[in-house]
């Protein structure tokens, strides 16, 4: 077997381990709610999560072709580039699951990427159309997901809460927040699964040494099964700080927050923006908590969320260039 297809075989392994880690990082993005509010058990929200992870990667790639196409030109594409940016980015993923830190998957894959493109051939090559675009989902979708459940709650108690009976919203919410659930689950392997898709297809345009436009199929499936399996393993630690520490939450907060953070994450797929699932839940949950007077969110925890928010972009960057400078040194 020649090298440069060992090579690219050892990349697509790499693209699909980011994906299972992506999966099992982020699982907290789609259940945490759900478990904190006892709607669902870890076990059923996992297998939900799991089966609509799968489904929702399968719905486009809009925001594969963002990464694939929009950061660093496929024509400086190699395989050490390629393979320094999920290296970087597996490394910040396993380092904030081991903290327990909600950080931003999508955020570590594209930065390493500038990190590594960078390094390959300076910032005179990174297109900052796509760099500003990603830049752009960074900051909006928190923002969003902090002010859009702030929003639909005062609807809701202005339309309906304050029409029923506290045993009738928590009995109601409880079945309209297993739907809410479904759609974070879908709308996170929307956005979240393609990000490995526009890897593998960036890999495969420095391994056949032409653009690649259009993501295959096979990238495709591949990319949705691992992605569903990681979900599958689950992520428990957090699980933990995403549904217990940031606010104590009910049936009718987790609908509101589930429905405001996946609505806001399927408008940024469909418009090929990747954004982090993590920063739209978490914050979607601080502002539900806000509803509940700002005593009641666990802003100490919050914080802690945030420093891994604003630590991801310069960490990964220089990952992603020593991991090229040390990728070029092996040979």
């Amino acid at each position: 077997m020649e090298p440069l297809l060992i090579g690219f075989l050892v990349i697509i392994f790499l693209a699909l381990a980011f994906d299972f880690i992506n999966g099992f990082h982020d699982t907290a993005n789609a259940i945490a709610t759900s478990v904190a509010t006892k709607v669902l058990t870890p076990a059923q929200a996992i297998a939900m999560a799991a089966v609509l992870n799968v489904v929702g990667a399968l719905a486009g790639t809009a925001v594969a072709k963002t990464i694939a196409t929009s950061i660093v030109p496929q024509e400086f594409a190699t395989l050490q580039l390629t393979g320094a940016a999920l290296l970087s980015a597996i490394v910040w993923n396993l380092f904030t699951w081991w903290k327990g830190l909600p950080s931003s998957s999508s955020h570590a894959l594209i930065f390493s990427l500038v990190g590594a493109g960078v390094a390959a051939g300076g910032w005179g090559i990174i297109i900052p159309k796509g760099v500003q675009k990603t830049v752009t989902g960074l900051f909006t979708s928190p923002v969003l997901g902090f002010i859009v459940p702030i929003l639909l709650m005062a609807l809701l108690s202005w339309l309906v809460l304050r029409h029923m009976r506290p045993r009738t919203v928590t009995g109601t919410f409880r079945w309209l927040q297993i739907g809410s659930a479904a759609f974070m689950a879908f709308s996170h392997g929307g956005n979240d699964a393609q990000k490995a898709m526009g890897i593998m297809t960036f890999a495969l345009s420095a391994y056949l040494g032409t653009q690649v436009e259009q993501v295959p199929l096979w990238i495709i499936l591949s990319a949705a099964a691992a992605m569903g399996l990681g979900t599958a393993v689950g992520g428990w630690r957090i699980i933990k700080t995403m549904g217990f520490k940031v606010v104590d939450l009910k049936p009718v907060d987790g609908f509101v927050a589930e429905a405001s953070a996946a609505a806001i994450i399927t408008g940024a797929t469909a418009l090929g923006i990747p954004v982090s699932t993590t920063h739209t839940i978490s914050t979607s949950i601080m502002g539900v908590g806000t509803t509940k007077g700002f005593r009641k969110v666990k802003w100490q925890v919050a914080g802690r969320i945030v420093q891994a928010w604003v630590f991801t972009i310069p960490v990964c960057i220089v990952l992603g260039w020593v991991f090229h400078k040390a990728l070029l040194l092996l040979g």
